[in-house]
């Protein structure tokens, strides 16, 4: 899995937007990166700020490029190093449930997929408003594999060693 792979079904009430990516790094790595609320701007340029802490039962602000709104998702699910979910919006009007999926593999590189579904009463009349999340979805992914390949290269690590230092996470 070299290139992350997007998927997008829709229905009446629902849209299911997926991507996959295979990432040169340890699923510590790219958990600590995903976790850190402060840092996410600096290396994903799909968010331009996140208020809050990215733990089990918190309340985010996120702000994305492209909008004033904020969004307030509830982070919930919370598995650490393997997934964790989003999730915001307002049942049954309209809401957003985003999955973080990270599986670590033998080589020492860790798959990460990323699910949002959007349902709702609105979501019919609201699907023409909403991005394209075919490019959004991919940047993210490919902003977070850069970010966890690039910072194993500063700590000296080789990539996919299955006896790397445990500073290479």
């Amino acid at each position: 899995m070299q290139e992350s792979t997007f998927e997008q079904m829709q229905r009446a009430f629902s849209m299911t937007c997926s991507i996959t990516i295979n990432i040169r790094s340890k699923a510590e790595r790219i958990w600590r990166l995903l976790t850190d609320a402060q840092g996410f701007p600096r290396w994903n340029s799909t968010v331009t700020s996140i208020e809050g802490q990215i733990r089990e039962g918190e309340r985010l602000r996120l702000r994305v490029p492209g909008t004033d709104r904020t969004f307030t998702p509830k982070v919930s699910n919370v598995m650490p190093l393997e997934r964790m979910t989003w999730t915001g919006g307002f049942t049954p009007v309209f809401k957003g449930v985003r999955t973080f999926e990270l599986r670590a593999r033998d080589d020492g590189s860790t798959d990460f997929a990323m699910v949002e579904r959007f349902s709702g009463l609105m979501l019919p009349l609201l699907k023409g408003s909403l991005p394209d999340f075919g490019p959004v979805f991919a940047r993210y992914a490919k902003d977070l594999k850069n970010e966890a390949e690039r910072t194993r290269g500063e700590l000296g690590c080789e990539s996919s060693s299955h006896t790397e230092p445990s500073s290479c996470s």
